[in-house]
């Protein structure tokens, strides 16, 4: 990595901090993805009352980190508020393999038909942390998931505990020009080289959001886009992310190194995107980029094996 800092993707706090738990951000995504989940799972409206009572415990069938017991507990609230509910590992904690998780108690039928979706939330959330602590464990500070979600901020809150990279929580959080953005602006301009330095020139720190991105496909586009950046030094300005679409290790490298060589490299955080792979990571650490961001933390991750067993079962 280009230096100690971490990279303005890390936008995690955003949604959840361990003094303040869930943001209200994040719990009205919860909101909207618990209403969903419980609908088509044919529950329509909150549960209420009830008799026999039962007790339940959840216990992890592998080693993980947890998440979505914030989740767990708006979705009771709201849905089963007669359920009670005492955690013994709480959001971000790592878990082995048959400990406890949780006790649950309450009305048989209602306990019995919250059941799939609490594991649903529970195992799949867990399974992207679990999942996202797996890489960054070996790239710490680089690996950032996409937009390109399952469930889209709860996806990203799952990264996060798991010591990942927010990226961008929505499209408005930070300005990111890719490939149609940049086809479809400055229409006089024939190359997307052109377009980007004529958009760099231009655009106000007030329109950045978080931070300022760049797509680039050529190596000329990431060389012009970061001397255009540095002509603005003096100005108030983030530093720049130039993200290289799927340049891979080698070829990046020698993008740092002409960057360096230029003394342009302190301007910019440079990015890489496309067919990044777990087996690469030790390659990518050494081709000098600052952050590697990648969809595969949060899509097509198998969740985290969660079962639920009623005392006596």
């Amino acid at each position: 990595m280009a230096d100690l800092t971490r990279p303005p993707h890390d936008r995690g706090y955003e949604l959840w901090t361990a003094e303040e738990g869930p943001s209200r951000l994040l719990l009205a995504s919860i909101d909207r993805w618990v209403s969903a989940l419980l609908a088509d799972d044919g529950i329509n409206m909150p549960f209420m009352g009830g008799s026999q009572k039962i007790n339940a415990t959840l216990y992890a069938r592998a080693d993980g980190i947890i998440v979505g017991t914030a989740a767990v507990d708006h979705m009771l609230q709201i849905w089963a508020p007669s359920l009670k509910i005492s955690w013994m590992a709480s959001d971000g904690k790592k878990v082995s393999q048959d400990d406890e998780i949780a006790i649950l108690s309450g009305d048989r039928e209602i306990l019995l038909a919250m059941e799939r979706s609490i594991l649903n939330l529970l195992g799949q959330l867990s399974g992207i942390a679990t999942e996202a602590k797996r890489w960054s464990a070996r790239a710490p500070g680089q690996i950032a998931c996409t937009r390109k979600t399952v469930w889209g901020l709860l996806d990203k809150w799952a990264v996060h505990l798991g010591g990942g990279l927010t990226h961008r929580l929505h499209r408005d959080d930070a300005k990111m020009l890719k490939e149609n953005d940049l086809a479809s602006m400055h229409e006089d301009l024939d190359t997307h080289a052109s377009r980007i330095v004529a958009y760099l020139q231009e655009v106000s720190a007030d329109d950045c959001g978080a931070f300022l991105e760049i797509e680039v496909r050529e190596d000329k586009e990431a060389i012009l886009a970061a001397a255009t950046w540095a002509q603005r030094e003096g100005e108030v300005l983030p530093k720049l992310v130039i993200m290289l679409d799927n340049f891979g290790p080698e070829r990046s490298r020698e993008i740092v190194a002409q960057l360096v060589e230029m003394n342009l490299r302190d301007h910019i955080c440079l990015e890489a995107s496309g067919g990044i792979v777990y087996d690469q990571l030790d390659e990518w650490h050494e081709s000098g980029i600052d952050v590697l961001s990648t969809s595969a933390v949060n899509r097509g991750v198998s969740p985290l094996d969660i079962s639920m067993i009623v005392d006596g079962a």
